[in-house]
């Protein structure tokens, strides 16, 4: 077992972890008030996993997840306040209440995001690593992603292209043990995630996520890699989630008997009761954190609910990045026929907006009759012959 670091570095993750919990704990609360709103995907149980990854990552080097992510932020820096005023889709949310619970974001702690699509952020990742290699900076990207993840098409590209141009990039797959639904051992034939990227070129290795100590010593060889040697590597980390997939899941895939098992290497209470065992803590420290956390939570919970929701004007805002490059693409639809900035969709013209409303007032009114099938009719619109021939009936003997 590694050995405890010093005393204020042990509360630090302490804290960490148990501000991270009771965060988790009351979104899932907010959401059954229906505060929250959208999906809701809980980290409750993967604590260590996330405080021991942030805690060795330097502040330039970037942290990518998927859509399990309000504790990765938190362990960042982001404020839980503007976390849980995304949640509740307000405007002092990370993303000003546009992306909600899958689509936290917080660029300038290098946060660079959640996202719905499952293994999405793979690809994304590389960019981002290649970015830095590009631009010389000493930043490495740390990519995590389920297990579920290890399976699509692009954790072999990704692997592939990270090993072949040697970017400064970590990969940490958080197996929970089950994706979605469905267990390992039934979604993937190779159980040991931490084997799966060597015949790219990416060697792995597998650690005890429930361990945030475990967990520190692992990612921090394994930055070391990126940074020093240009080497990508491949982290499993072995966790368990103690709530269901989403808030949405009946849980019907596992025994609650499991869950307890579980339950009883709890990362946070197994570090603490380990802390004061080796005198590093007393228990009025983790007592200390435990209140900490629940004022911070219960004060975020406030401000969001105050927060304004955004203005229906603003829908169309924020939905390109706008750099100081010079705009090199321009952007046609059925609603403009002359090009416009693709990038000011606030700004499109106003012939575009005239035909907008006209599309919808277009589309209030009821057609007469039965509309024709195109592939027995043909194209009602240029009276094209049937792409299916003649009519039986019509045919001779």
């Amino acid at each position: 077992m590694p050995d405890l670091p010093d005393a204020a570095t042990c509360y630090e993750l302490l804290a960490r972890m148990a501000l991270i919990r009771r965060f988790e704990e009351e979104a899932g609360r907010q959401y059954q008030r229906a505060k929250a709103g959208g999906f809701l995907h809980l980290a409750i149980g993967e604590e260590a996993t996330i405080v021991g990854t942030t805690s060795v990552m330097r502040d330039e080097d970037f942290l990518i997840g998927t859509y399990r992510t309000h504790g990765h932020a938190i362990a960042r820096g982001t404020e839980p306040n503007a976390v849980m005023a995304e949640l509740f889709g307000r405007v002092d949310g990370t993303s000003g209440g546009r992306g909600g619970s899958m689509h936290i974001f917080d660029a300038a702690r290098r946060f660079m995001g959640g996202y719905g699509i499952v293994g999405g952020n793979l690809p994304i990742a590389a960019g981002l690593a290649l970015a830095s290699q590009y631009k010389g900076e000493d930043a490495v990207t740390v990519c995590m992603f389920g297990d579920g993840a290890s399976n699509a098409g692009n954790f072999g590209e990704t692997m592939n292209l990270a090993a072949l141009w040697t970017l400064p990039i970590l990969f940490l797959v958080e197996n929970n043990l089950y994706g979605m639904g469905t267990a390992i051992e039934r979604h993937s034939a190779q159980t040991d995630l931490s084997k799966k990227a060597e015949g790219y070129g990416v060697p792995g290795t597998r650690i005890d996520g429930m361990d945030v100590i475990a967990v520190r010593e692992a990612v921090s060889a394994g930055l070391r890699s990126a940074r020093e040697e240009e080497r990508p590597t491949l982290i499993e980390v072995v966790t368990y989630r103690y709530r269901g997939h989403s808030a949405a899941d009946p849980e019907v895939y596992r025994e609650r008997e499991e869950v307890e098992e579980w339950r009883r290497r709890d990362p946070i209470e197994s570090f603490a009761r380990r802390c004061v065992e080796a005198g590093v803590l007393g228990e009025r420290e983790v007592g200390q954190a435990r209140e900490a956390a629940e004022a911070t939570v219960l004060a975020a919970v406030e401000l969001a609910d105050a927060s304004p929701e955004p203005p229906l004007d603003t829908m169309y805002e924020s939905l390109y990045a706008l750099t100081d490059y010079p705009g090199g693409w321009y952007a046609v639809d059925e609603r403009s026929p002359e090009p416009h900035r693709g990038e000011h969709e606030a700004d499109m013209p106003e012939r575009a907006r005239e035909l907008a409303e006209a599309g919808a007032a277009y589309a209030e009114v009821e057609e007469e009759g039965e509309r024709p099938n195109p592939a027995l009719a043909g194209d009602a619109q240029d009276h094209t012959a049937s792409r299916t021939g003649p009519d039986p009936e019509e045919r001779e003997d």
